[in-house]
């Protein structure tokens, strides 16, 4: 990737093109001209998502940010909440190895990889320690691309811009585009997939994962629409592909008349490609204990994570095994967390 993003300023490697704030936009570069770095950082860590309904943290805690040793460290001092729980324990969730479950059957190969909404990262740091090479990720929150190429993904381009009105990303073609947990909170999907096809280019691919059929947040669609605005007829219920990279086999597709009872739904469009040559259901060292298991229990960080995640996490038993069982990082009892986790 060439990296073309023009007419946006740049702090700590990560431009800011995000549609609808031209006014801090241009705030942040007067403050580049003049050198102050440090309060253009503060401004785009205290941007949020349109979704986000908590106050930023005030200046001064976001300041002490850059100086966060570990990744749970730098969310509290973002006042990121209930999110800090969800991207601190991303490793072993069943959203996670569904998305996994995709990309071992639909693998990027050598195309530049897009990941929309990435984030922190977790998928983009999986493909790198893969060996994929050409990786962006782009959201439109500053603070969590910062988070991504501080802790979790440093080897992959990051720009914060919402993709249906991005500036020229510089990705080469044709191009593998993915969108995981996401895509039903944007309120304008036929633009977005018509983006994210457009970016793929004649020839790429296009994935999305977790797109919810029934959830209070977000805007869901039923399995259908997902299929009419992605164009294709390739879909997965998202147990099903977790449990298919517990279980070491090939996800079975469904169709969309028999997805209607499933809590989300992954499709694929255009080039389906081929299955990845390593085995994505078990994590590369090297591996620490899972830190939800607090003094041999499983312990959930709150009761909104434990009421989403807990009741399709069977994969992990309610008190830590002694001994361990052959397959304890299939089942994410072992986990690979980022080395400043």
């Amino acid at each position: 990737m060439s990296g073309l993003v023009l007419d946006a300023p740049v702090v700590d490697g990560i431009p800011f093109a995000r549609a609808g704030r031209d006014d801090l936009r241009a705030r942040v570069g007067e403050l580049l001209a003049a050198g102050e770095v440090d309060r253009a950082r503060v401004l785009l860590l205290a941007d949020a998502d349109d979704w986000w309904t908590e106050p930023p943290p005030p200046p001064e805690q976001l300041a002490r940010v850059p100086a966060a040793g570990t990744l749970r460290e730098a969310m509290q001092l973002l006042g990121m909440g209930r999110v800090a729980d969800y991207f601190a324990h991303r490793w072993s969730d069943p959203t996670h190895l569904a998305g996994l479950a995709l990309l071992q059957q639909h693998w990027p190969g050598d195309r530049p990889v897009v990941d929309v909404a990435c984030g922190i990262g977790a998928h983009l740091r999986e493909l790198a320690r893969r060996g994929v090479p050409d990786l962006l990720g782009v959201d439109v929150v500053w603070a969590k691309l910062w988070l991504a190429q501080r802790f979790v993904c440093p080897t992959a381009r990051y720009v914060c811009a919402d993709l249906t009105a991005a500036p020229d990303l510089g990705v080469g073609q044709p191009a593998y585009v993915m969108c995981h947990d996401a895509f039903y909170f944007l309120r304008d999907k036929p633009a977005a997939a018509a983006a994210m096809r457009a970016l793929a280019a004649d020839g790429g691919t296009v994935v999305v994962g977790h797109a919810h059929v029934a959830d209070p947040h977000g805007e869901p669609l039923p399995p259908e629409g997902y299929a009419e605005v992605l164009g294709t007829g390739l879909l997965y219920d998202d147990d099903e592909l977790t449990r298919s990279l517990l279980e070491g086999r090939p996800p079975r597709p469904a169709h969309p008349a028999d997805l209607h009872a499933s809590e989300a739904v992954a499709l694929v469009a255009g080039d389906p490609l081929t299955p990845a040559p390593a085995d994505l259901g078990e994590p590369l060292p090297p591996l620490t204990p899972n830190p939800l298991y607090r003094d041999g229990v499983l312990t959930w960080p709150s009761g909104r994570y434990a009421a989403e995640y807990g009741p399709r996490s069977s994969y992990l038993p309610e008190r830590w095994p002694d001994p361990l069982p052959a397959d304890a990082a299939r089942r994410r009892l072992l986990v690979d967390l980022p080395e400043a986790w």
